[in-house]
């Protein structure tokens, strides 16, 4: 049987980066969902509200998408620097700029169905 040896000390732990591969990966799907999000917000529901309002948070999502990509591209080369440096982890900031546009897209897209759900 073979036994496993710990790695060198320069080189991180492969589990932590493979972990940090599969973080920036589901970054990448968050973004995908977005992007398709808003556009079909734009062009599949044409019975929802008005044309300013589908083409607001169509447009919307689509830069919550640019903004999750970079964000998670920059999230892993921030955790892959300090595994490879054994520094502690970075602070992830950018998650409340996600969060708090998320929230404010899904307000005015719930205002915008009950308005035009009444009118």
């Amino acid at each position: 049987m073979g036994t496993s040896q710990p790695n060198p000390p320069d080189r991180p732990d492969e589990r932590f980066t493979l972990a940090s591969e599969r973080t920036f990966l589901a970054w990448m799907r968050t973004s995908l969902a977005l992007m398709a999000g808003g556009i079909a917000m734009i062009h599949l529901v044409p019975e929802f509200s008005t044309s300013w309002v589908r083409l607001t948070l169509g447009t919307a999502l689509m830069v919550l998408a640019v903004i999750a990509a970079v964000g998670g591209l920059t999230r892993w080369l921030q955790v892959q620097r300090a595994l490879e440096r054994g520094d502690p982890m970075p602070a992830a900031g950018h998650l409340w700029v996600i969060a708090v546009v998320t929230v404010v897209i899904v307000l005015v897209a719930a205002v915008a169905a009950v308005v035009s759900e009444l009118s």
